[in-house]
């Protein structure tokens, strides 16, 4: 990591000249659900996450692509918890040698790849070494996009279950990879860390459908937007109907920022508790100046009417870093 200098912020005002102005946000716009190739907007990201128990692992890898003041920037994260061990393990990768293609799908950022290969994806990136298959077909999360216009809007596709297979590094031995993975892409107009926050859950329940949950909140922290949508067993995503997160326990890091980190989900349909495997999850990313918590969580309560038990990763953003956290992009502070 290292602070941008002068040469690379010259060089940057020469790359604006050649960067075509992003594309409008357009609500009406419903996303092909297995298109994961790149688009020219502001923010777009691709995100792989799981809980590995049986491995005694969870893991986070996210892959940036971002029009910073109208130039490209690119920056890459890999987070490993051992939840054997009590530990975490949080990557960046800030090398500005990038490629994106489609299809299929292949995605790089100096040595780290995505790569699709048929229905698989084959994920090398620092201590991960995986293979994600698909158990279900991908998804577009109802309406087609997180946000709002007031915020920014992000389109958002899934492929919420993947099995994986492969090798994670922890602590110097390659542990066999085991369980069952979440794949994310969003793209669009939103600053995230700046014009919005949010609180995210990507759940697993034992009934065989998959919850995502929602929350967005402005710069200030006021609530915005609540949202859901199930993947039931047949592979359909479909509105969670006046769904609420309502805020439990709370955590302090040793940063100084406040996480909530249980939860109570109710809606007609659902009615959960969700609480953390692991409490000291912030992730301080200077590559993104973006504070947040993102780790491994378990589910218990009701769907259907029926007890389920979940088990997923969830992500609340606490804002933007100081100067005096030592970003690697300049904030503007």
């Amino acid at each position: 990591m290292r602070l941008w200098t002068a040469p690379a912020l010259l060089t940057l005002s020469v790359l604006t000249a050649c960067v075509p102005a992003p594309m409008a946000f357009d609500p009406a716009y419903q996303p092909v659900p297995d298109n994961f190739g790149p688009n020219n907007v502001n923010t777009e990201w691709w995100y792989a996450s799981g809980v590995l128990p049986e491995s005694g692992l969870a893991f986070h890898w996210a892959q940036f692509k971002v029009n910073y003041r109208g130039a490209p920037y690119y920056t890459s994260h890999v987070a490993v918890t051992d939840l054997r061990g009590n530990t975490l393990n949080f990557i960046e990768n800030n090398v500005q040698t990038a490629s994106f293609a489609f299809p299929p799908l292949k995605l790089s950022q100096d040595t780290w790849t995505l790569t699709q290969e048929g229905a698989a994806y084959r994920l090398n990136a620092g201590p991960l070494k995986l293979t994600m298959t698909p158990t279900k077909a991908a998804v577009v999360h109802p309406p087609g996009y997180s946000g709002t216009a007031e915020v920014g809007r992000m389109y958002y596709q899934s492929i919420t279950r993947l099995a994986v297979s492969g090798t994670v590094e922890v602590g110097g031995e390659a542990r066999e990879a085991r369980g069952t993975v979440w794949f994310d892409h969003q793209w669009g107009d939103q600053t995230p860390g700046r014009q919005a926050l949010w609180d995210w859950f990507g759940l697993h329940l034992s009934d065989g459908s998959d919850l995502m949950l929602y929350r967005v909140r402005d710069g200030s922290g006021r609530v915005v937007q609540v949202a859901g949508s199930r993947v039931g067993a047949d592979g359909v995503a479909r509105v969670v109907p006046e769904v609420t997160m309502t805020p439990g326990r709370t955590w302090t890091s040793p940063s100084g920022r406040t996480y909530v980190l249980e939860w109570t989900i109710t809606a007609p349909s659902v009615s959960l508790t969700v609480r953390p495997l692991r409490d000291d999850q912030e992730l301080l990313s200077k590559t993104t100046a973006i504070a947040y918590w993102e780790g491994a969580v378990q589910a218990t309560g009701t769907a259907d009417g029926q007890p389920v038990t979940g088990q997923g990763m969830g992500e609340f953003v606490g804002g933007v870093l100081t100067r005096a956290e030592g970003p690697a992009i300049p904030t503007g502070r």
